[in-house]
């Protein structure tokens, strides 16, 4: 069975605002039915893609594809089949949560029967739909937006900071709802700042800088490759260990953390050779750490 095409494809995106480059020659494959996190820090071009996507601006060159099929600019057909969430969610503050969305589904396709309730069920709105929108701190207004995101069932979903005003325990039952809906098929496409919560939500990343990729794949894959190993020892024993560990990494820095420390880019399986390489030239280890995280990757990939 021939494999299903990407959920997104761009090629040599552009756009620029002015003098401004937004983004430089975006080239960004998203598979179908994955929890896909797009990452980069502010300027990136993030929010000028989704735009894009959404079919909110235009872009100044590069080709768009939704599964498998080109969206010029004046086609507005596949647009059908995304639900989005960019920027501030904006609703009439006069009416109810259920009422906004009502009168959302009387602008578009009619949902199905019973969609409305079953969206603000989706996103635990279902005890405040009967309230003003005005009355909905900033969680509540960001769940009221993914629910309008979802009315009609789109196979697509762009969110721009899901968790924005979010407590913690709005922010886990946000990553189990977008989990689930990957799991029933759906492709997620989601930014955000929260490096730690993109880390445990995502199946594949994006990273982004100065509007041109600059890292993509499977997370654990590109964790596993970005791999380290942190070792302390005497500050007087760093030149010495420092000499010793260079002949078995590529990378050896000191991390900043405090006094003795330092950084190996090595696979985390090679923290026992590499204290064993130090403990048998007299050089005494006091504390040793493995493992990478996402934030680490992202700031290697994007500081400066």
């Amino acid at each position: 069975m021939q494999d299903r095409p990407p959920a997104i494809r761009t090629i040599g995106l552009r756009k620029a605002y002015g003098a401004r480059s937004a983004l430089d020659g975006l080239d960004l494959e998203v598979p179908p039915g994955v929890v896909y996190g797009f990452l980069g820090p502010n300027g990136a071009g993030k929010t000028t893609t989704m735009r894009i996507l959404a079919g909110l601006i235009r872009s100044d060159a590069g080709t768009v594809e939704l599964f498998g099929r080109s969206v010029g600019w004046l086609d507005r057909a596949p647009l059908s089949r995304i639900g989005a969430l960019i920027d501030a969610p904006a609703f009439y503050p006069y009416l109810s949560g259920r009422d906004n969305l009502r009168a959302l589904a009387g602008v578009g396709p009619a949902p199905a029967s019973g969609r409305i309730d079953a969206v603000l069920e989706l996103v635990a709105m279902q005890d405040r739909a009967s309230d003003r929108f005005e009355t909905y701190s900033m969680g509540m207004r960001q769940r009221l937006g993914i629910a309008a995101a979802l009315l009609n069932d789109p196979p697509l979903l762009l969110l721009d900071e899901p968790a924005n005003g979010l407590d913690p325990l709005g922010i886990v039952e946000m990553r189990g709802l977008l989990r689930r809906l990957a799991g029933e098929g759906k492709t997620v496409f989601v930014s955000s700042h929260i490096l730690g919560e993109i880390q445990l939500m995502v199946d594949e990343v994006a990273i982004v800088a100065a509007g041109r990729l600059v890292r993509a794949g499977r997370l654990d894959h590109l964790l596993a490759a970005s791999g380290e190993v942190r070792l302390r020892v005497a500050p007087d024993d760093v030149p010495r260990a420092t000499e010793i560990l260079g002949r078995m990494a590529p990378s050896v820095h000191q991390d900043g953390r405090g006094p003795g420390w330092l950084t190996i880019a090595v696979a985390p399986d090679r923290a026992a050779a590499l204290n064993h390489a130090l403990v048998s030239s007299g050089v005494a280890v006091s504390g040793l750490e493995t493992g990478s995280d996402l934030e680490g990757l992202f700031l290697s990939l994007t500081e400066g």
